[in-house]
């Protein structure tokens, strides 16, 4: 899916704010349909298959936070989510992350920066890496970087964008140390996004290691950043 043709499903209560993004938006290319809070947002979700939700985070009745874990659990775990909030402190940008987040971007923003977030989002959370091997085995797991799946023995786990996007990345570097700055980088991410690898690298292991304390494929370098050792 490209940028131009991409479908955003814009929440806020802020209708001012809603209807200056909306606009921008669309004379960017996009498509765009707005909700005013989570209850409206879930409704669209019942006729609308969107390709990226931007999300406001201090929202009444349901917070941003809470409608995301209940996408991730539910409905949309591959759903690309930018939350929106005026709380930038650092751990208000891991609890986004741990919610199931893929981005956060704080307000006050420059109309260009939430088009840049955006449009690198759907770069790599729609184009799964590419591995020329085939299948990466992780234990009774395997990944394959060129479907953005994740198989086990009980059937497929579901992965959001930046999970997939994530160990795509490592996938296609199996046996070399990454450090997060480098994955940071590589997946488009501003300088939060050393600590948004560290929260999705605790996700993917409660996904692919028996016990994820000591993880035995995806491995913690220490001073250098990790490293995805495949193996049965």
């Amino acid at each position: 899916m490209t940028g131009a043709a991409a479908h955003i499903l814009l929440v806020d209560d802020d209708a001012r704010l809603r209807t200056l993004m909306s606009r921008y938006l669309i004379e960017n290319g996009f498509r765009v349909t707005t909700a005013e809070s989570a209850a409206a947002a879930r409704e669209t979700l019942r006729v609308v298959d969107p390709d990226m939700l931007v999300l406001d985070v201090m929202m009444p009745d349901e917070s941003g936070l809470a409608f995301t874990e209940h996408l991730r659990a539910d409905r949309a775990p591959s759903l690309p989510i930018l939350l929106l909030t005026a709380r930038g402190a650092p751990e208000d940008r891991i609890a986004g992350f741990e919610a199931g987040a893929d981005d956060y971007l704080g307000k006050p923003f420059d109309p260009r920066e939430l088009l840049l977030r955006i449009r690198a989002m759907l770069r790599r959370t729609a184009t799964p890496a590419v591995s020329s091997g085939g299948p990466v085995q992780l234990g009774t797991a395997s990944f394959d970087a060129a479907r953005g799946e994740l198989l086990t023995e009980r059937g497929p786990i579901r992965l959001t964008g930046g999970e997939t996007a994530l160990l795509g990345v490592l996938a296609t570097r199996a046996n070399e140390v990454l450090s997060r700055e480098a994955l940071a980088q590589i997946l488009g991410m501003d300088e939060a996004g050393e600590r948004a690898i560290d929260v999705q690298v605790t996700r993917l292991r409660r996904k692919i290691e028996a016990d994820p304390r000591e993880p035995r494929y995806l491995q913690t370098v220490r001073g250098r950043g990790y490293i995805l050792k495949p193996g049965p």
